[in-house]
């Protein structure tokens, strides 16, 4: 079991991995994986071929190598025989001018001519034959026995006596060499190389092979003479057949993905890629094109894209509905706040015309005072119809100014001089906030021109660091602590401040020593934000 959760793991993550390749990835893949035990089975038969035939060729050069060891041999035994002969005589005391004489004619029909050598005791001087420099060269081998040497420009081959006291050198040149070694059966490019413990001397090369050609070397040592040859052809070369069998496969599979290319693009990947390109530049209200002909697409992704162009005309004629019934219920909401507006007018009329013919001060005042309500929420009414269009909410500029001259105007006698400064930026707020703003700022103007009629009054709004944020601050020297606003906050303004702020979810906060009032509310948020 503990060996089975790593093999799932790996396994996990091969299929993991394969799913995030693409489609066309995808089928290469699969391609080269079908196609790769037929291209195997070719190279592995041509590989055998190529073998079988390597083998014959390796016969054959084994053939040729053993027939030239072989003359080579006989042709050096006679000379190696007559030497050891001479040699032999001169140890036991014999004739040196007439044991030369003999070994030159014996050794005068060696290799179709004249064999070059040198009789010398051990001591180093010469009995007889050639005097040249090659003579220096004479080893013998550590047993004491037959020794060959190679040198750049042919062949020598020591021979000690049985005492060791005299030695006899032959000596073959290259070309002499390279005709007795050269095979008679053998036609084939080759090169031939005779070896022995001192290096190695090329004397044939019909073939030079390459760094990358193929090529067979056989060695075959000569019989009697510590000598190797080397035999190097060319390999069998894969014959047009071989190659196009080796190639098939690849050849195969250079076509299938070319094929399943082409159709998986044209009838897949083509259409799949427009149908996204039609999905991502969807715009709502909009009907789908059509995919193009040209594409040849699968019928499963044309019907795919017929599918989504027959959403898309859906989706089309629903926005159109929703358009349409958006438009109404905006002439419903303008309606009604027409409406609204105007019976607050009405009812703000009724008042004033109830004040006028009140018989007291103290019921004209009220009146007044109830008129200056009324007028404040037809405003937030009137503001809030007029921001319809952009559904921003309220402008909180327009409605403090706007609420300020009503107040200006419907102010008593002895406040007509009433001075109200204004420091509002253009923030919005919703309807919800907006009515009880105006009415908290129309009590506090108020409440300050009932204590004091020619003071002035400040109305300010102040963003705060919190997004999204703002303080509504009344402020008048009319609104320091007194006797007197003690008393009208505690016999009437107070409790409705206290609601209002309230509504607002906000405390109204206080400061006797300024004489001013500061409640904090939400403001609308920017849409373009």
């Amino acid at each position: 079991m503990a060996s089975a959760a790593p093999a799932r793991a790996v396994t996990a993550g091969i299929v993991d991995r394969f799913s995030r390749l693409s489609a066309g990835s995808r089928l290469i893949f699969l391609l080269s994986f079908a196609l790769l035990p037929l291209g195997l089975l070719a190279i592995i038969a041509s590989l055998q071929i190529s073998r079988s035939a390597d083998l014959e060729r390796r016969a054959a050069v084994r053939i040729a190598a053993s027939e030239s060891a072989r003359r080579l041999a006989s042709e050096l035994s006679v000379d190696v025989t007559a030497l050891r002969s001479a040699v032999n005589l001169l140890e036991r005391g014999a004739d040196e001018a007439a044991t030369c004489a003999r070994t030159q004619s014996v050794l005068a029909t060696s290799f179709d001519e004249p064999t070059r050598f040198a009789i010398v005791t051990r001591a180093g001087r010469a009995v007889c034959g050639s005097q040249e420099g090659w003579t220096a060269r004479r080893t013998l081998a550590p047993s004491g026995d037959l020794s060959a040497s190679l040198a750049r420009d042919g062949l020598v081959v020591t021979i000690p006596g049985d005492t060791k006291s005299f030695l006899a050198l032959a000596y073959y040149p290259r070309e002499p060499l390279a005709r007795i070694l050269r095979p008679a059966s053998f036609t084939a490019p080759y090169s031939l190389v005779i070896a022995s413990a001192n290096g190695s001397l090329p004397l044939i090369a019909d073939f030079k092979p390459g760094a990358l050609q193929r090529r067979e070397t056989v060695t075959t040592p000569v019989p009697g003479i510590p000598l190797s040859l080397m035999i190097a052809v060319r390999s069998a070369p894969f014959t047009p057949a071989e190659v196009l069998m080796m190639l098939l496969p690849l050849a195969m599979w250079l076509v299938a993905v070319a094929i399943a290319w082409i159709v998986f693009n044209r009838l897949v990947i083509g259409p799949l890629a427009q149908l996204r390109t039609n999905i991502a530049s969807y715009q709502p209200g909009e009907i789908a094109q059509p995919l193009r002909r040209m594409t040849i697409p699968a019928r499963e992704i044309q019907e795919l894209g017929e599918t989504f162009q027959a959403i898309s005309r859906t989706v089309a004629a629903h926005e159109d509905e929703l358009a349409a019934g958006l438009q109404r219920q905006t002439r419903l909401t303008r309606e009604v706040h027409h409406r609204v507006k105007n019976n607050l007018q009405v009812v703000s009329s009724l008042i004033n015309l109830h004040a006028r013919a009140a018989q007291s001060p103290e019921a004209t005042s009220a009146y007044a005072s109830i008129g200056r309500r009324v007028d404040a929420l037809a405003v937030v009414h009137r503001n809030h119809y007029a921001e319809l269009e952009e559904n921003r909410g309220v402008n909180l500029r327009s409605l403090i100014g706007e609420l300020t001259a009503n107040l200006r105007a419907t102010a008593p006698g002895e406040a007509q001089r009433l001075a109200i400064l204004i420091d509002v930026p253009a923030v919005y707020v919703s309807q919800d906030t907006a009515i009880p703003l105006a009415f908290l700022a129309t009590e506090l103007i108020e409440l300050a021109m009932t204590i004091n009629p020619a003071a002035s009054i400040r109305v300010s709004v102040i963003a705060q660091p919190e997004p999204d944020r703002a303080c509504l601050i009344v402020g008048s020297p009319a609104l320091k602590d007194a006797d007197r606003l003690r008393e009208l906050l505690a016999d009437r303004y107070g409790r409705v401040l206290e609601g209002l702020s309230r509504q607002l979810r906000s405390p109204l906060e206080r400061d006797t020593e300024s004489g001013s009032f500061q409640v904090c509310f939400p403001l609308a948020p920017d849409p373009q934000k």
